[in-house]
């Protein structure tokens, strides 16, 4: 209600997406946070599969014209771009006053124009009837007596009188002042619109910082990551909860077969690595022995902790090394192996930030690993563009903790994926974005637009390869891949 059309919304608890779906309804701009994976993937349901009316815009050759008509004057000249910053075009409702009814010059032509079509009917009526009836006089229903072309004559006369009135009506309202009826933007019926371009996408937890109110940082006392804090049972420091719900939980991958289960965990007497995990092998009493790293409580998990903590696994002859972290930054997501150590990064779930106030339970999905995407790079003519280039994703990197080995699983496993054409090291910009899955993602926006949509625009989206693009000239391209389960990775590729 305290917006106009273009501005931005900003919702901190997206909830199920009500207030970017209403936003996206009334041509609002917006952004919604939530720390629930559930409560965005309701969203982007939500806002992907809604239907919405087409409003007229101001700034588009039909609005100008239906202002015109409102208005009752020449169409406006001035170009068009399309702009939704100048709104639609609305009913209104209009302020009638005798001062602007005795200021409507209009009114007298309106009123000439008509006179010249009603006296000759009323002089016929009258000849015909034998009256001297005036225009006031004449009666609104005819007589049963009279003659059928009587009658005729009187019907077109009234019919005559009644169109005079409505023009006279319409333009006492169209000059006179006016009230906008914001929620009553006019519809065209012709179009059907969808939502715009969004993207899902996720930070890691930032520690704020304290202003006043010249907005210079304040003294804060500075708490490490891993000193004890108070819980609901006691002092208790951010490692030992995580290690109690990573003990219960266990590392869950896509495939509900290839879950981590430990036997035991239990402390490590390391630098980086801070607990030793067992769990059994496949098809045997067998166990391997997994180094865990967990990273900090806010912040990411950068590459040369990685380095540092599987260097520390493989000198104690441990088989994997299992790192749990909010986030990774771009270089750590690429780093997956060193020397004979695989490395599984499980993505924590933020519900851990509140860990101590709920119950250990292996049924929540608190640790996640999504694989590296298995990812080609081609390059086309760009059909006489010039040398362009084409991403192939064909599926993901999955390691079988079971087994030890690294298998590939089909598409199927991812939701969608990104592509920024133009990497700049600093933020993933979407420019190409694709929807898989064993599912088709667009079953239901086909079902709300109610047409036959052409399938090769379909087969642009739904689609494992992207469209040609030409060369980045930061010299680097990055694509993002999010599974089902919201988890997501990123990987940079310098071309």
């Amino acid at each position: 209600m305290a917006t106009d059309p273009g501005d931005l919304v900003l919702d901190p608890t997206c909830g199920a997406g009500t207030s970017a779906y209403v936003a996206e309804q009334w041509g609002r701009r917006w952004i919604t946070i939530d720390t629930s994976r559930v409560a965005l993937a309701l969203a982007r349901t939500r806002v992907m599969g809604a239907r919405y009316p087409y409003y007229l815009l101001a700034d588009s050759p039909e609005g100008q014209a239906k202002e015109a008509e409102l208005a009752r004057a020449a169409p406006a000249e001035a170009s068009t771009h399309g702009s939704i910053r100048h709104g639609f075009v609305y009913e209104r409702v209009p302020h009638i006053t005798l001062r602007a009814i005795a200021n409507n010059v209009e009114i007298d032509v309106i009123h000439d124009e008509y006179q010249a079509k009603l006296e000759p009917l009323r002089e016929a009526l009258n000849n015909a009837l034998g009256e001297q009836w005036q225009e006031w006089e004449i009666p609104r229903d005819a007589d049963e007596a009279w003659p059928d072309e009587t009658k005729q004559l009187h019907a077109e006369w009234w019919q005559q009188r009644i169109a005079r009135q409505k023009d006279i009506d319409a333009s006492i309202a169209a000059k006179a002042d006016y009230e906008c009826l914001y929620d009553k933007p006019f519809v065209d019926s012709k179009r059907v619109r969808v939502a715009g371009p969004f993207t899902v996408e996720s930070l890691s937890p930032h520690r704020t910082l304290a202003v006043d109110e010249d907005g210079n940082a304040q003294a804060t006392e500075v708490r490490d990551e891993h000193a004890p804090y108070q819980t609901g049972n006691g002092d208790q420091d951010f490692t030992s909860i995580i290690l109690e719900n990573l003990r219960a939980a266990g590392v869950q991958q896509a495939r509900k077969d290839d879950r981590i289960g430990f036997r035991s965990l239990v402390p490590w007497p390391g630098t980086m690595v801070c607990a030793e995990g067992r769990y059994p092998e496949a098809g045997g009493d067998a166990e391997k022995r997994a180094a865990v790293f967990v990273g900090p409580e806010f912040g990411t998990v950068s590459r040369p902790d990685l380095v540092q903590a599987v260097r520390e696994a493989a000198d104690a002859g441990f088989d994997v090394l299992i790192a749990c972290a909010f986030n990774y930054d771009a270089q750590a997501s690429d780093f997956s192996q060193l020397g004979r150590v695989p490395i599984l990064k499980a993505r924590m779930n933020a519900d851990l930030h509140q860990a101590q106030d709920f119950r250990k339970t292996d049924r929540a999905n608190l640790f996640v690993i999504f694989g590296e995407p298995d990812i080609e790079i081609a390059r086309t003519d760009g059909n006489g563009k010039g040398e362009q280039l084409q991403v192939k994703i064909n599926g993901v990197d999955v390691y079988h903790p079971s087994t030890g080995e690294v298998r590939s699983d089909a598409a199927d496993g991812i939701a969608c994926w990104f592509v920024d054409t133009d990497y700049n090291q600093e933020s993933f910009f979407v420019r190409h974005a694709y929807f898989l899955g064993a599912s088709d993602p667009y079953k239901s926006l086909k079902t709300t637009l109610k047409a036959e949509i052409e399938p090769d625009a379909w087969a642009t989206l739904y689609s494992d390869t992207s469209r040609p693009f030409a060369k980045p000239k930061s010299g680097r391209i990055a694509v993002k891949v999010i599974n089902h389960l919201g988890d997501e990775v990123m990987k940079v590729f310098r071309v």
